[in-house]
C-alpha cells in the first residue's frame, strides 16, 4: 500500500477508515442509507485532493499569523481563520490543521438524510448533528496508553462542533508539559489551535523535563529553534498544580472570549477543567475545577 496514494477501508463495526500520508481519518455517519452513501461519495472525493492542496502551501501555513500571509486553499484557509484569533501569541495555521481537515470531510454529511456524522482525524474530530440529535464523546487523555476516562454528551443545540486534544505525549511538538489538554469549541480547527496553545500554558521548570529545538528533531518544524518537551519526569504535587494552574488560566481567558466552550488539562494523575469537561466525579478529584 502507498501511503501517498488515499486509501481506504471499512472497519469491523462499520466505521470507515481513510488515509492519505499523515492524514488518518475514522469516519461514521448515522442516517438514511442513500443519503449516508452519497455522502460518503462527496467526501471522499474531497478527501483526495486536500493533501495536495496543503502540500503546496506548506511554507505559507508554517509562517506564524501574524505574517499577514493568507494562503488560498479553503482548508489552508480554514486553518489560517482558527488560528487567527489567538494572536499575538505566537501560532501558525500549522496548529489547526488536524481540526481544520476533519472539518472539510464533516461539511460534506450536513444535508437532509443524515442525523448525525462524525470525522476523528487523530483524535481531533469535527461532527454533524441534525436537529434534536446528541453525540457521546469519549475522553482519552492518554494518548501513549488510550483509555476512556471520562464522556460528555454534546446535543445538537450545543455551540459546539468540534473537539481537540493535545499534549507533549501526542502527534505534534508542545512546548508545555501536559499530558493532554482536551477542548471543545464551535469547529474542531478552532479546538485544535486553541488545545495547542493552553497545552504549551501547562508548564514548569524542573529537572526532571526534558526539552530540545524543534528544528533538532524535525528540520521543517513550524516551531524553528523553539524548545519543545521531549520528556516529563515524576514531579511535585505543588509543581504539577501549579502548571496546571497556568493552562486553566489560558484557556478561562479562551472561554471569556467566546473563543472555547470548555477544556480538561491533565498532567501526572492531576485534572483541571472548566465547562462541560470539568471532569466527572468517577474520575480522580480535580485540584482545580470550574463549572460552567
Amino acid at each position: 500500500m502507498n501511503p501517498w496514494q488515499p486509501c481506504r477501508a471499512t472497519l469491523a463495526d462499520g466505521r470507515e477508515r481513510w488515509q492519505f500520508g499523515p492524514i488518518d481519518l475514522v469516519l461514521a455517519a448515522d442516517g438514511d442509507a442513500p443519503a449516508v452513501a452519497e455522502a460518503r461519495t462527496s467526501a471522499w472525493r474531497r478527501f483526495e485532493s486536500v493533501l495536495p492542496e496543503l502540500t503546496a502551501e506548506l511554507p505559507l501555513l508554517r509562517r506564524p499569523v501574524t505574517d499577514g500571509c493568507v494562503p488560498s486553499g479553503p482548508v489552508a484557509r480554514r486553518m489560517f481563520a482558527a488560528a487567527a484569533p489567538f494572536a499575538p501569541t505566537f501560532i501558525t495555521p500549522m496548529a489547526a490543521v488536524a481540526g481544520a481537515v476533519a472539518e472539510e470531510i464533516a461539511q460534506h454529511f450536513a444535508r437532509p438524510g443524515i442525523r448525525r456524522a462524525w470525522v476523528n482525524n487523530g483524535g481531533d474530530i469535527a461532527f454533524v448533528l441534525a436537529e434534536a440529535e446528541s453525540l457521546c464523546v469519549g475522553v482519552v487523555p492518554g494518548l501513549d496508553a488510550p483509555e476512556i476516562e471520562g464522556t460528555l454528551s454534546i446535543r445538537a443545540t450545543d455551540p459546539v462542533r468540534g473537539i481537540a486534544t493535545s499534549g507533549w505525549r501526542g502527534r505534534s511538538f508542545s512546548l508545555g508539559i501536559s499530558d493532554s489538554v482536551t477542548v471543545l469549541a464551535a469547529t474542531a480547527a478552532a479546538a485544535d489551535a486553541a488545545a495547542t496553545l493552553i497545552a504549551n500554558a501547562v508548564d514548569a521548570d524542573h529537572p526532571a523535563i526534558r526539552r530540545a529545538p524543534a528544528n533538532t528533531l524535525k528540520d521543517d518544524s513550524d516551531l524553528e529553534d523553539r524548545l519543545v518537551v521531549t520528556a516529563v519526569g515524576a514531579l511535585p504535587l505543588a509543581l504539577v498544580d501549579a502548571a496546571l494552574a497556568r493552562g486553566l488560566a489560558c484557556a478561562d481567558q479562551f472561554r471569556s472570549r467566546g473563543l472555547i466552550a470548555g477544556a480538561a488539562l491533565k498532567l501526572q494523575g492531576r485534572w483541571a477543567g472548566l465547562g462541560k469537561l470539568v471532569p466527572h466525579a468517577a474520575l480522580p478529584d480535580p485540584p482545580l475545577a470550574r463549572a460552567a
